[in-house]
């Protein structure tokens, strides 16, 4: 396990600077990762490829523990950037897509993760960039956070499933379609469930939808239901535009006050 102090010390540059020498190493560490898995990673195979001695490694990282969590958020330094989006579904979409792509650029970060890692400042900036975009649907504060609690656990799941597929496929030197197109010994049992059956025979596995794509949008569905159900216990006033308050009882009221219907009935009227 990592020093958290010494963690966040490395990651937000509070200690004597050495950012040259710090950025080599943790450079030439994420591409060991990134082809060989972070397994590779150690602090001679990284003291090796840079042509130095393990020991003067030391001088700038602790240790490996320390060495991953600078490796993770510089990874994280390439995250695409807040654009012009039109709404807040749009902006969370590609936020998330984003995240994929990032997971695709560097699989490693998928096992590297935990729930006391020490973010740094690139890490933070993504978590920022999301809770911007759950801010523009005018949510309350804890249902921001819980809305990109749930996006961030979906995409790092979709990105998972992507890294374990593509990991297999490199190992076997065989695509998970013809892996699966070879399984005749498997569908010959599978008959006896009536409803996978019928699906196989309707054409359900044809023409497979992208499971991130489809499942991207019903999370994002979820958050629209949600924003929805806010709005509908936010009433106001037809006439003055003032808080209606909300009884949970009965036919939601349309006016603030007596005075308020008696007006609108007159203006009605005339």
């Amino acid at each position: 396990m990592p020093d958290p102090e010494r963690s966040t010390e490395l990651l937000w540059g509070t200690t004597a600077k050495r950012a040259l020498n710090l950025e080599v190493i943790v450079r030439t560490a994420i591409g060991l990762a990134d082809t060989e898995g972070l397994q590779a990673v150690s602090m001679r195979r990284v003291a090796e490829k840079l042509g130095f001695t393990t020991m003067s490694l030391y001088r700038h990282v602790p240790g490996k523990a320390e060495l991953v969590e600078l490796m993770r958020d510089a990874a994280m330094a390439d995250q695409t950037q807040p654009g012009d989006w039109p709404d807040w579904r749009a902006e969370l979409a590609a936020w998330a897509r984003a995240g994929l792509a990032r997971y695709r650029r560097h699989p490693w970060l998928i096992e590297s993760a935990g729930p006391r890692t020490v973010p740094g400042p690139n890490a933070v900036a993504i978590f920022e960039q999301a809770l911007a975009g759950a801010r523009r649907a005018g949510l309350p504060p804890a249902q921001i956070v819980g809305v990109v609690t749930l996006l961030g656990g979906f995409v790092e799941s979709a990105a998972r499933q992507v890294v374990q597929t593509t990991e297999a496929e490199q190992r076997s030197g065989v695509t998970h379609d013809e892996w699966w197109g070879a399984r005749d010994s498997l569908y010959q049992h599978l008959d006896q469930y009536p409803t996978l059956s019928w699906i196989y025979q309707q054409g359900g596995y044809d023409k497979p939808l992208d499971p991130f794509e489809f499942g991207l949008e019903r999370v994002l569905d979820s958050i629209a239901a949600l924003i929805r159900d806010e709005k509908r216990d936010e009433s106001s006033c037809r006439v003055c535009g003032k808080p209606v308050e909300v009884t949970g009882k009965g036919r939601p009221r349309d006016y603030c006050s007596r005075a308020c219907q008696q007006r609108a009935y007159r203006m009605k009227r005339s």
